[in-house]
C-alpha cells in the first residue's frame, strides 16, 4: 500500500512507557472493537481474540513433512535461532516460524509483486495493480523457478513454502492477524497457501526499489522543457574523484585479457556527464511525444507502493570493512547499515539457521538478516566468513520512446506487431477488470499504457479492450534486467554456506539482480569487495543517462558486462575497504560506463575519514568505534555553508539570533542542536529560492505534513494528543529539491560564481529579488528564522532538530488507510532523532517536503570475526509483526539512542541468551 502522510501521535517512549502505551492502544482496541461489535450484531473481541495470533513460542507442535526434531530458540526479543538436523527441516522450519510472526506482511507483500493488491483492499489498489501486472514480476519470477534455479534451491523453497503452509493450516483470518479481523469487516478476503515463486518475487519489488537511475533519466528528460544543456550539466555535476575516493583504488583492467588483474575493478562515466536532451528524438514531434509521455509515466510512478526503498530515489547505504592489522581483535570487522525506507513492521527479520552438525545433508551454520518471505539468510555471518551489502546504483534500467504505427511500433523502418496478453484484476468488493499488456519482442513493456493521461497521446481506448490502440501516437517501454530470468535466489544459498574469498566470489557471481555492492572479510583475516549483476553495454552514443529512441535497433543494449570483467578488490594494502554508493571506481580505469549517476560520496568520503583518522592516531578499531562511525552526524553541506552564513550582515535581531546559533557549531547534527534545526532550515530554503522556481512543474514533489506541538503553530487540533498536523504548502507550478548529496555537489561547484544566475531570484510584490549568492543566503536565512518561529516558536532556546525530524513507524497497510481507531492501533512514534541526510547517520528527509524521517537506517550490525559471539546488531522494530506483542518495535528505542544488541551465534551463547523454546515434532 502507498504510505501517505497520516501517523499516529505520541512521546518517544523509555522502557515502561513503550509498556504503558501497548496498555493504552489495547484499551482502547478493546472499546473500540466492543462498539464496532454491537453495531455490527453483538460480537465481542475479547482479550484473547486480540492475542488469538500471537504465535507459540513455548512447549511443543507437531508438523507434518519434517524428518526430525526442530528446536527454536527466541532470545528475550523474540529473536529465532532454529537447530535442525537437515536442510529441508531446516527450511521448512524457517518457513513456519517467520509466518507465526510475519505473515500478514508476507501475504500482502505478495500481493504486491504479482499485482493483486485490490484482492485484498479493493478498487484504490486497481492502478497500482495494473502497472504491476504491467512490469510482470511474478511471471518472471515463476520463469526462475521453472528454467534457472539449481534443483537444490527449488528444493529449500518448496521447504519454506511447506513449512508456511504448515502454519496456516486450519487457522482463519483472525487467529492469523489482527490485520484479517479488521479486513473481514469490509470484505471476505481469505489468505491461500504460499508458493515458492512467492518468495522469488519479493527480489523483484526489492530490485525495482534498487533500480539505480530511472528517476534521473525521466528528470533529465523533463528538464529540457525549461533547461539547456549547460543548465541541466550544473544540476548533474562531474563525480568528484579526486575529493572523495572510489570504492576500487587498486589494480589494472587489462585490454587484452579483459580482465582485471590483482585486485583492480570498474567504474563508469562521470555523473551527471550528459547535458541531457531527448536521446536522439530527431523531430519536434518525438521531443513532445517524449515529455507528454514522461510527464505521465512521473505520474504512475510517484503512486505505486514501495518495497524496501522510496520508490528508486534518495536511498543508499553504508558498508565497510577493516583488516585486522587496524582492530583491537587482530581479526576483521564489518559494518552494515542499509538505508531503506521507515516501515512497520521493518524490513528485515533477524533470524539464525543451524545445522546441528554441519555435513553434506545439512550444510547451514548462518545468522542475520532476512526477509519475511524468502528462506535463507541474506546478509549476516556464518561461522566462516561475514558479508554486508550497499546498493551500487549501475544502471539496469533504460526507457525507450516507441513510435507507434498502427497495430505496432517502428523499428527500422518496419511496423512490428507487440506481443500482447490479457490480464484479469479481481477487485474486493468490485467487479474484476480486464487489461492488455503490450511489450516488444524483446520483452519491454510499455509502461506508458498504465496511465489514462497518456491516452490523450493517441486514438482513443477501443470499447473492448482495455489497452488502447494510440495509432500514430508515442509510448514508453521499459528495458530492465529484472524482466529476464535470474540467479539470485541462488545466490543467497550459496552465499549462507560459502566458507572462503573463493567460495564468496562464485557465489556472488549468481547475484545477478539487483546488482549491490558486496564486502566481505573472514575469520583468516581477509577482506573484500566485489559487484556483481547482470550489468548491460551499450552502443557509442548511447549511455542510458536520457530515454532512447526505440525505432533505431542502434540504441538497443549490446550485450552484458562478463564476469571476469566485473570491479573486485582484496586485501588492498590500505586496510579498509569502504562501500557507500559511492563511484565504483574512477572512470579513467575502466572501459565500461556503469552509469552516469552515482552517489556524490559525502558518506563514504566521511567513513574513510574516520577510518584513516584512527590508523593515522596509531589506534586500533573496536567494535565500539564501527558502532561510532555508524552514529556519526557531521554535515558535510554545513561544513561548507556556515562559514559564509556567519559572514552575512544582518539586521533584524531575531534573525540575528538565529545566525548566531551557527557560531561555535561543530556540524553536528544531534536531535537536541538547536543550531542544526536552523542550518537545515536554511539550507532548505536554499534549495527552495535559488532552484526551486526555475525546474520544470513536472519535478515537483507533493508537501509533507508535520505532527507538531501545538503550541508552536495553528491547525486542526488532534484529539488523541496536544500536537497539530501542518502540511507543508508548495505552489503548484514550482518544483523543489530533494535536498541529497547530488544538491550539496551542485551548491558546491556554483558557490565561487557569486552571480550565477541560479543565485537570482524575481522581485515579487513582499520582497525584493537577490542578485546574488549572499543575497539570496540572506533571504534564505530571514525565511528560515520565520519558518522555524511557526515551527517550533520564537524562543529560540527551546528549537531542537529532533522537533523537526521525526520518525513515525506506520504499518504500512491498515496504518496508513485504515479507519482512524486502526491507525492508532497499529502505528507508533514519534521518535526524535539525529543524523540528517547524506551523513553518515542517514535519517534522511526529503527538502521538497518538510524536515520528517523518510528513510532510515534499517537495520545497523558489526560483526567481530576474532570472536563471533561479540558481534552486535540492532533491527528499526522488533521481531514481530502482531501489533500488541511485546516485539512490535521492542528494539526501536534503542535503535533510535544508537545502542546495538548482542548478536549470539554459538551454541553456548544461544542457549544463556534463550528465553523461550519451542521443538516441533514430525
Amino acid at each position: 500500500m502507498p504510505p501517505n502522510t497520516t501517523a499516529s501521535t505520541g512521546q518517544q517512549p523509555g522502557k515502561s512507557g513503550r509498556k504503558k502505551g501497548r496498555r493504552a492502544r489495547l484499551v482502547v482496541l478493546l472499546l473500540v472493537l466492543a462498539v464496532i461489535g454491537g453495531v455490527t450484531g453483538g460480537a465481542y473481541w475479547s482479550i484473547s481474540t486480540v492475542r488469538a495470533s500471537f504465535p507459540q513460542t513455548k512447549g511443543s507442535i507437531t508438523l507434518d513433512g519434517l524428518s526430525g526434531p526442530v528446536d527454536v530458540k527466541r532470545d528475550g526479543y523474540g529473536i529465532p535461532q532454529i537447530y535442525a538436523s537437515s536442510d529441508e527441516d531446516l527450511f521448512m522450519a524457517q518457513g513456519y516460524v517467520q509466518a507465526q510472526d510475519r505473515f500478514y506482511e508476507m501475504d500482502v507483500r505478495r500481493h504486491m509483486t504479482s499485482g493483486r493488491l485490490s484482492e485484498m483492499f479493493g478498487k484504490s489498489q486497481v492502478d497500482n495493480d495494473e502497472f504491476l501486472r504491467t512490469l510482470g514480476w511474478s511471471r518472471v519470477a515463476q520463469q526462475e523457478y521453472d528454467k534457472t534455479l539449481s534443483p537444490s534451491t527449488k528444493k529449500y523453497l518448496q521447504a519454506y513454502a511447506k513449512g508456511v503452509n504448515a502454519y496456516l493450516d486450519g487457522k482463519d483470518g483472525k487467529e492469523i492477524s489482527l490485520e484479517y479481523a479488521a479486513l473481514g469487516f469490509t470484505n471476505d478476503y481469505k489468505p491461500e497457501k504460499w508458493t515458492p515463486v512467492d518468495s522469488i518475487s519479493w527480489l523483484k519489488a526489492m530490485a525495482w526499489d534498487l533500480r539505480g537511475n530511472m528517476q534521473d533519466e525521466i528528470d533529465r528528460a523533463l528538464m529540457t522543457s525549461r533547461l539547456g544543456p549547460k543548465e541541466i550539466a550544473d544540476l548533474y555535476p562531474q563525480y568528484p574523484y579526486g575529493r572523495n575516493k572510489t570504492i576500487v583504488q587498486t589494480g589494472r583492467y587489462d585490454e587484452i585479457t579483459k580482465t582485471f588483474e590483482g585486485s583492480a575493478s570498474a567504474a563508469g562515466s562521470s555523473a551527471g556527464g550528459s547535458t541531457g536532451g531527448t536521446a536522439g528524438t530527431g523531430s519536434a514531434s518525438g521531443t513532445a511525444g517524449l515529455q507528454s509521455q514522461l510527464a505521465g509515466l512521473q505520474n504512475v510512478l510517484d503512486d505505486l507502493p514501495t518495497a524496501v526503498g522510496v520508490n528508486g530515489n534518495g536511498i543508499g547505504s553504508n558498508s565497510w570493512v577493516v583488516r585486522g592489522k587496524y582492530t583491537i581483535t587482530g581479526k576483521p570487522l564489518l559494518a552494515n547499515d542499509p538505508h531503506l525506507s521507515a516501515s512497520l513492521p521493518s524490513v528485515w527479520y533477524q533470524m539464525g539457521l543451524h545445522c546441528r552438525s554441519v555435513s553434506s545433508t545439512c550444510q547451514y551454520d548462518v545468522s542475520g538478516y532476512t526477509f519475511a518471505g524468502m528462506p535463507g539468510v541474506i546478509i549476516g555471518h556464518n561461522q566462516n566468513i561475514a558479508w554486508g551489502m550497499t546498493n551500487s546504483g549501475v544502471d539496469v534500467t533504460d526507457l525507450y520512446l516507441e513510435k507507434l504505427s498502427g497495430d505496432g511500433y517502428l523499428y527500422d523502418g518496419k511496423t512490428v506487431p507487440f506481443t500482447t496478453r490479457e490480464e484479469t484484476i479481481e477487485v474486493a468488493g468490485g467487479e474484476p477488470k480486464k487489461i492488455v499488456v503490450r511489450q516488444t519482442k524483446d520483452g519491454m513493456p510499455l509502461l506508458s499504457d498504465r496511465s489514462t493521461e497518456l491516452v490523450k497521446v493517441g486514438r482513443k481506448a477501443t470499447v473492448d479492450t482495455a489497452a488502447p490502440d494510440r495509432g500514430d501516437g508515442y509510448a514508453i517501454a521499459l528495458r530492465w534486467t529484472a524482466l529476464s530470468p535470474g540467479t539470485t535466489m541462488d545466490a543467497v544459498f550459496a552465499m549462507d554456506r560459502a566458507a572462503n574469498w573463493s567460495d564468496f566470489r562464485a557465489a556472488a557471481a549468481l547475484f545477478d539482480v539487483p546488482s549491490q555492492n558486496l564486502v566481505y572479510a573472514d575469520t583468516e583475516d581477509n577482506i573484500g569487495y566485489t559487484l556483481p549483476g547482470k550489468i548491460p553495454t551499450r552502443a557509442t552514443g548511447y549511455d542510458g543517462s536520457v530515454p532512447a529512441p526505440g525505432w533505431d535497433s542502434g540504441s538497443r543494449w549490446t550485450g552484458y558486462i562478463d564476469e571476469d570483467e566485473l570491479p573486485y578488490e582484496y586485501n588492498p594494502s590500505r586496510g579498509y575497504i569502504v562501500t557507500a554508493n559511492q563511484a565504483v571506481i574512477d572512470k579513467a580505469k575502466y572501459p565500461y560506463t556503469l552509469t552516469t549517476d552515482w552517489g556524490y560520496g559525502a558518506r563514504s568520503q566521511r567513513i574513510t575519514d574516520l577510518i584513516q583518522s584512527k590508523i593515522d592516531d596509531g589506534g586500533k578499531i573496536s567494535t565500539e568505534d564501527m558502532r561510532q562511525m555508524q552514529l556519526d552526524n557531521s554535515s558535510e553541506i554545513a561544513k561548507l555553508l556556515v562559514p559564509k552564513l556567519l559572514k552575512i550582515d544582518i539586521d533584524d535581531k531575531d534573525v540575528r539570533d538565529a545566525q548566531e546559533l551557527l557560531e561555535g557549531w561543530d556540524y553536528t547534527q544531534d536531535a537536541d542542536s538547536a543550531a542544526a534545526a536552523y542550518f537545515n532550515s536554511v539550507w532548505r530554503n536554499i534549495l527552495k529560492l535559488a532552484f526551486g522556481n526555475k525546474l520544470p512543474k513536472e519535478l515537483r514533489v507533493e508537501g509533507q505534513c508535520l505532527w507538531v506541538e501545538k503550541a508552536d503553530t495553528t491547525g486542526p487540533v488532534d484529539e488523541d494528543d496536544n500536537k497539530v498536523r501542518e502540511c507543508g504548502e508548495r505552489d503548484a507550478d514550482q518544483a523543489q529539491p530533494d535536498g541529497g548529496d547530488r544538491w550539496f555537489e551542485v551548491v558546491r561547484s556554483l558557490l565561487d560564481d557569486e552571480k550565477s544566475h541560479w543565485w537570482q531570484t524575481p522581485e515579487s510584490v513582499t520582497r525584493p529579488g537577490a542578485v546574488n549568492r549572499d543575497q539570496l543566503f540572506k533571504r534564505a536565512m530571514i525565511d528560515a528564522r520565520w519558518e522555524l518561529t511557526a515551527k517550533l516558536g520564537k524562543d529560540i532556546d527551546t528549537w531542537s532538530w529532533g522537533r523537526l525530524h521525526r520518525l513515525f513507524l506506520k504499518n504500512q497497510t491498515l496504518g496508513t488507510e485504515g479507519p482512524g481507531f486502526l491507525q492508532y492501533v497499529l502505528n507508533r512514534g514519534p521518535w526524535k532523532l539525529s543524523g540528517g541526510e547524506a551523513t553518515v547517520n542517514a535519517t534522511g528527509w526529503n527538502a521538497a517536503g518538510g524536515y520528517g524521517v523518510v528513510w532510515v537506517p534499517s537495520m545497523r550490525m558489526v560483526v567481530n570475526l576474532g570472536d563471533l559471539d561479540k558481534s552486535k546488531w540492532i533491527n528499526l522494530t522488533g521481531a514481530s509483526g502482531h501489533a500488541y506483542s511485546a516485539h512490535y518495535t521492542d528494539q526501536t528505542g534503542k535503535w533510535a539512542d544508537g545502542e546495538l544488541l548482542d548478536w549470539n551465534f554459538s551454541k553456548d551463547a544461544v542457549d544463556k541468551g534463550t528465553s523461550d523454546t519451542l521443538v516441533l515434532k514430525p
